[in-house]
């Protein structure tokens, strides 16, 4: 029976364990530019539920000890982590005074371009490289607004050696007064559809879903977009959830004392 528990006790370890991996991550990135933070959530599974309802019947045997005590599975539970979130609300705003810097107010994401093709990020940081082509910080090109379904390494934007470079609310992009086009921000009405790639990118799980025709995300120059995380908030979490962690080991030890004394005590009583 000891080693049903410790099975129980030893599935809400891991479970901690994935969620102090998580509330780490957020506390590593808590300033990095634009990072949303990760939440997880758990689940219970008890066999006799993941069972279909005919297989639960009164055991058809004589009267009995095992027959009284039959739990039909609920006894052998299991915790898990049933999946991975990404919180998606709105960072603080930080002024830098770099005029390539950008925070987005709003749902929308910046579309950038790497090597597996266009990706989204909320990280504005942004410089330009050797050959005048704006990219962020991680070396990735920005990308302008597409105007007809074009190939991606058209719509890079590039600036001259010399000029005055401006962003407006909207998106423009202008140098000296030239516009250049318009950042590619691309918003949708429901964020929880995307996945995280890294810390920073992010990709639509199903390409088909319809972005939202004229987002209304806001460009604000010479600031960037601050970490959501809650330092104080993941710092209390990470002190609960080790402490939860560290009573399901105390209950695995207990188990196996337990098992122990059965082995090596018990038949010494006869």
């Amino acid at each position: 029976m000891s080693s049903k528990g410790i099975y129980s006790a030893l599935s809400g370890a891991m479970a901690q364990s994935q969620q102090l991996d998580t509330i780490a991550n957020n506390i590593a990135n808590a300033t990095t530019p634009g990072f949303k933070g990760d939440k997880n959530t758990f689940k219970e599974y008890l066999t006799v539920l993941e069972r279909a309802p005919d297989v639960n019947t009164v055991p058809k045997i004589p009267a009995s000890i095992e027959s009284f005590y039959d739990m039909q599975g609920t006894d052998k539970s299991y915790a898990a982590v049933d999946g991975t979130y990404t919180d998606h609300t709105q960072g603080g705003v930080k002024a830098t005074g770099n005029s390539l810097d950008i925070a987005l107010e709003g749902k929308g994401f910046l579309e950038v371009l790497t090597p597996q093709g266009p990706r989204l990020t909320r990280k504005g940081t942004m410089t330009l490289n050797q050959d005048g082509m704006l990219v962020t910080t991680d070396g990735l090109p920005v990308l302008r607004k597409d105007s007809g379904g074009g190939d991606p390494k058209e719509r890079t934007i590039t600036f001259t050696n010399s000029g005055n470079i401006s962003f407006t609310q909207a998106g423009g992009v202008f140098q000296d007064g030239v516009n250049l086009g318009n950042l590619s921000i691309v918003e949708f009405e429901n964020n929880d559809h995307l996945r995280k790639i890294g810390n920073s990118l992010y990709a639509a799980n199903d390409p088909a879903v319809p972005q939202v025709p004229n987002p209304q995300t806001q460009v604000h120059q010479g600031f960037i977009e601050t970490s959501n995380v809650n330092i104080v908030k993941e710092m209390t979490d990470m002190i609960q959830t080790t402490r939860n962690f560290e009573s399901n080991q105390r209950v695995i030890k207990a188990y196996d004392e337990m098992d122990s004394r059965l082995v090596n005590d018990v038949p010494k009583l006869g």
